[in-house]
């Protein structure tokens, strides 16, 4: 028989569990946030920028960084030990690292609030219910990359040639690879063109594949959007460049690094938006009921240096689609 004592301590660590991060950080002065990247990059500025704008200031945080440094294996650790520290807010970049957040907290009573930046489908990997009504532990910011196979092979159409195929270096060890993959093959085939998928892991797997791009071979390369590849976009824009082979990447520090074209969302206004979804979240929201935002800025660079490397003369048409061109 419970006793109405133990039923009060029950009720007060049910009440306890419960609480909202607001008021818990209001007892502390301090909210602790861990951050569980896929790789090495971090883009904190723009992040602590949306904590700003939903005003929290950095000083009112404590962060809490892991990095898995490309090798995917090691986040399911890396987020246990962000959860063994007691973090109020966790949030996770690139898909590899949100599926290991969200694993964690499955195993943490209450599950912890979980904010995401990722270029895949929230839905079809399960994190989420829907876009406008999350449910659960998660919510965050998606690019959803796969939908831009089209536009990207749109941009390089100009380059492809009937006798040579298109190659897309994909990791598979990434989990929205196959998705990305799909997507591809439906675009190329809706312009009658055949498609070899490279794969790469590491670096030396990257080396390996280019080393596969001799100059000839492929009359386009497309890079897909890979939490990985976005610290190896300097390697793969030399590679492209020795290969003599028109590239285009997921991002603008590819053309920025020498890639000839680069697509993609703007990758500081997602950690921007993600910030001022953990900020709302930290102010008291609950993650559940806060809808899933869409990168709304998406940006094509061009690399004129390159293209004249490559002995490419671009389009005025293409020129005139840049946000940004290199000289």
């Amino acid at each position: 028989m419970v006793t109405i004592a133990r039923r009060k301590l029950l009720a007060a660590l049910a009440g306890a569990a419960a609480w909202p991060i607001a008021a818990r950080a209001q007892r502390s002065g301090v909210s602790r946030v861990g951050l569980l990247y896929s790789t090495s990059l971090q883009f904190s500025d723009d992040f602590q920028q949306g904590l700003r704008e939903a005003g929290v200031e950095e000083q009112n945080v404590l962060f809490e960084r892991r990095f898995a440094r490309g090798d995917y294996e090691r986040l399911p650790a890396l987020a246990a030990k962000l959860l063994a520290l007691h973090v109020d807010l966790l949030a996770a970049f690139g898909t590899p690292a949100v599926r290991a957040a969200k694993t964690a907290s499955m195993k943490s009573a209450p599950a912890i609030p979980i904010i995401f930046a990722m270029a895949a489908d929230p839905v079809a990997q399960g994190f989420v219910q829907s876009f406008n009504r999350p449910g659960g532990n998660m919510t965050g910011v998606t690019s959803i990359s796969s939908t831009l196979a089209p536009k990207r092979l749109d941009l390089m159409r100009e380059f492809l040639r009937d006798d040579a195929p298109i190659a897309m270096l994909i990791n598979p060890h990434n989990p929205f690879s196959e998705a990305e993959r799909r997507d591809t093959e439906v675009a190329i085939r809706a312009v009658n063109q055949r498609v070899e998928f490279l794969t790469a892991s590491n670096q030396a797997e990257i080396d390996q594949a280019f080393a596969a791009i001799r100059p000839g071979r492929f009359s386009i390369v497309i890079i897909s959007g890979d939490n990985f590849y976005l610290t190896q976009m300097q390697r793969m824009a030399a590679l492209a460049t020795q290969a003599r082979v028109p590239a285009i990447g997921p991002l603008r520090e590819f053309a920025a690094e020498g890639g000839l074209l680069s697509y993609g969302a703007s990758i500081p206004d997602v950690f921007r938006q993600a910030g001022m979804l953990a900020g709302k979240v930290l102010k008291g929201a609950h993650a559940a009921e806060l809808p899933v935002q869409q990168a709304t800025r998406f940006e094509l660079v061009i690399n004129l240096k390159t293209a004249r490397a490559l002995g490419i003369q671009l389009s005025s048409k293409l020129l005139a689609l840049a946000d940004e061109v290199l000289e």
